[in-house]
């Protein structure tokens, strides 16, 4: 199929763009400053406009697109830029896909909707958090998530086409295995070993090789799945050397009772949606990637 995947010059794009091509798909990667490739078509676009969002997909005409573009964490800009820019960019590629009737378009959210990290405190009502535990945004950037999940879930109602959302845990990349910074800055043994740092996202992380190849699979399955669908995507364990039962009480203030729910060296997310409906699992793991 042809694939156009927005923000394909990120962290995670040049992965999901890497993956899809190798595995046969015709792909274009749109960014506003795309990185040029041998493997794959690359065209510039601000998708916030949504005449030049319209125009992109009107000029490649798609089977699916994966929309990555964003601001990819709080703080980078302003407030009102972060929501503005997040919601106009799902809105623009939805509206646009189900109007020249693309087939399936599917949507990088952000586990951060869960709402942990909230200065005034958080508590899960359970863990592991499973794609029906509720959201709780308390900042621009995952206000701006939700809203974003939102206008999916409306265009997936609308029976125009196949929507899907999926929450990216705190993506590494092959490289930052080997000591390149990471998104947050710093490195990844140094998110490691520092347990604040790394405390306040959860103790979370995917490889991004693994959510690549979760993209690459629900586009392949995406008509076996309900339209709509949420899902978590990440590693097997936390990015931690004892266990969460221990480090999110002392850390996060989660009560024990709750913590308690968690075993072993266990992620906080539940992936098995993916793995039920897709046959997703992750593969790499800090244990076996870190140098």
């Amino acid at each position: 199929m042809r694939v156009l995947v927005t923000g394909g010059s990120g962290r995670l794009g040049r992965n999901v763009v890497g993956a899809l091509a190798a595995a046969g798909d015709e792909v274009v990667s749109v960014d506003t400053m795309p990185e040029e490739r041998d493997d794959v078509a690359t065209f510039p676009a601000d998708l916030t406009d949504a005449g030049e969002c319209y125009s992109t997909l009107a000029r490649f005409r798609p089977d699916a697109v994966v929309h990555l573009a964003a601001i990819p964490a709080p703080g980078m800009r302003s407030d009102v830029r972060t929501f503005t820019t997040n919601t106009a960019l799902a809105y623009n590629v939805c509206q646009s896909a189900a109007d020249l009737g693309v087939g399936h378009v599917l949507v990088a959210s952000s586990p951060t909707v869960m709402g942990y990290g909230n200065p005034a405190g958080w508590q899960p009502s359970y863990l592991p958090l499973d794609e029906d535990h509720p959201v709780a945004p308390w900042n621009a950037y995952t206000m701006s998530k939700v809203a974003s999940e939102d206008v999916v879930r409306a265009f997936a109602r609308r029976g125009e086409g196949r929507f899907h959302i999926f929450r990216p845990c705190f993506v590494v990349s092959p490289e930052e295995w080997r000591g390149a910074p990471t998104q947050g800055g710093g490195t990844v043994r140094q998110r490691l070993e520092n347990r604040t740092r790394a405390a306040v996202s959860l103790f979370n992380y995917v490889d991004a090789r693994d959510a690549a190849e979760f993209v690459r699979l629900l586009l392949a399955k995406a008509d076996r799945v309900p339209n709509g669908e949420t899902f978590f995507v990440a590693a097997a364990d936390a990015l931690a050397e004892k266990p969460l039962s221990e480090l999110l009480p002392e850390y996060m203030a989660v009560p024990e009772e709750i913590a308690g729910q968690l075993s072993g060296t266990a992620s906080a997310f539940d992936t098995s949606r993916a793995r039920r409906l897709l046959g997703w699992a992750p593969t790499y793991d800090w244990r076996t990637e870190l140098v």
